[in-house]
């Protein structure tokens, strides 16, 4: 059963906790044999691509047996160096360009056994409207805390965009507030080396004076340490709101107020916490056009129920296109295991959402272009008349459309090739439906 504060969608903030472990330093609690292990293990399950040094996550295990006695000296004596993040770019869907970073593994090593001996000293402190990266916390209860706002008659967004977020944290402000709760210097010491490591594009290594990299276990608990100010003012001030990481909205009752809290909203973060807001893509909306985490909202006699937003339908189409194009010269099993990994990756995700009717057509759609590619596959007239009588045409039928001259996607719509080729035909191969794996999805959640 949800507390009252869980249906606010937020918490007081707690009072200052007391350093754990005062028996075994922070710095020893780090390196401890259970910690590193257990960081270790998280390491290997992420995988991720090679740092600057090339190494893999399969590779770290063997290299640690033989090194890990100096990495450790290295560690207690001051003079380990983290190595810089490689750079990678990838685009926005939306448009634009994200800067990720990719430490090495054994920096990922070490950054997820500072995260695990940060997160018991921040987290349980952080507010509850705070949702991204932290245990027993997810996008989900993100967006379903932003619905009960809404359905509580808060029915203004404010979005704020914080800028480059993640590439704009001050070093000296970020250190300001872990050493609130951390007075051990050697783990402090090594965070601020970590922040400090640089960045190695095209092979030349390139200074770091603010921001914490996307793609390093580290960030997450660095940047919800940052944000955590402007939660506890968020708080202070009365404001309903969810976070998810710097994905932020504030739940006001009028557009009037909305305007006044993204200016007050704004000072907060770019005169107390350095940062910039993007007021650009900030934003003030009516709950039926904001969106969260790819999700929307719209209303119904019943309550706020929760959509997809479209331009998230719109990308997913796209990926479809991709794994349903006829260029793509792969096996047909090959095919549907690509796509079901798709659609399961996708559908655990946004099965949150009200879905149903839409699937329905993109069930159709999906089984149009599987058509497509299984006429191109059979060419010729002999495989196309066999095929067709096969399963079940007409002989007379299946010699008129063996020599049809229309084009892939009209012969893929037509109702002789629905006859053949029907959406049971699709699941005797083994792939997934949209439709039954939504409605599987959400009798189990």
């Amino acid at each position: 059963m949800s507390t009252a504060v869980e249906r606010s969608g937020r918490s007081a903030p707690s009072p200052e906790p007391v350093i754990p472990g005062l028996e075994t330093s922070l710095w020893e609690q780090m390196l401890s044999p259970a910690n590193l292990g257990r960081a270790l293990r998280r390491v290997e399950a992420n995988r991720g691509a090679p740092g600057v040094d090339g190494m893999t996550t399969a590779e770290l295990r063997p290299w640690l047996r033989e090194h890990w006695a100096k990495v450790r000296e290295a560690l207690d004596a001051g003079t380990f160096r983290p190595q810089p993040v490689r750079r990678v770019v990838i685009p926005k869907p939306g448009g634009g360009e994200r800067l990720l970073g990719v430490p090495t593994v054994l920096d990922r090593l070490v950054q997820q056994a500072i995260a695990q001996i940060l997160t018991p000293i921040f987290d349980p402190h952080f507010a509850g409207a705070s949702f991204g990266f932290r245990p027993g916390k997810s996008a989900h209860q993100a967006v379903r805390a932003a619905r009960r706002c809404i359905d509580d008659g808060l029915r203004w967004v404010v979005d704020v965009d914080l800028d480059r977020f993640f590439d704009r944290v001050n070093f000296d402000m970020l250190m300001a507030r872990v050493a609130r709760k951390v007075n051990d210097r050697d783990v402090l010491r090594l965070i601020r080396a970590y922040l400090e490591a640089g960045v190695m594009v095209d092979g030349v290594r390139q200074a770091s004076v603010e921001g914490t990299p996307q793609g390093s276990p580290l960030s997450p608990i660095l940047s919800n340490i940052m944000l955590d100010d402007l939660d506890r003012e968020l708080w202070r001030r009365g404001h309903r709101f969810v976070r998810y990481a710097d994905d932020l909205r504030v739940f006001v009752r009028s557009k009037r107020a909305a305007r006044r809290v993204l200016d007050s909203v704004t000072g907060v973060v770019e005169r107390r916490l350095k940062l910039k807001v993007n007021r650009d893509k900030s934003s003030v909306r009516h709950a039926r056009e904001a969106t969260l985490l790819g999700f929307g909202f719209y209303f119904t006699r019943s309550g706020v129920k929760i959509r997809v937003d479209p331009k998230v339908i719109s990308r997913f189409k796209d990926r479809i296109r991709e794994l349903t194009g006829r260029g793509w010269s792969v096996s047909m099993i090959c095919r549907i295991d690509r796509l079901n990994a798709f659609i399961r990756g996708w559908m655990a995700y946004f099965h949150l959402a009200e879905l149903s009717q839409r699937l329905r057509g993109l069930d159709k759609w999906l089984h149009r272009r599987m058509r497509q590619i299984r006429w191109k596959e059979w060419k010729r007239y002999s495989a196309k008349r066999h095929n067709l009588r096969k399963l079940g045409i007409p002989e007379r039928t299946a010699r008129e459309w063996a020599i049809s001259s229309k084009g892939y996607w009209r012969i893929a719509g037509s109702v002789v090739l629905q006859r053949a080729l029907p959406g049971l035909y699709w699941d005797g191969l083994g792939l997934l439906g949209l439709q039954s794996t939504w409605h599987r999805l959400r009798t189990t959640a």
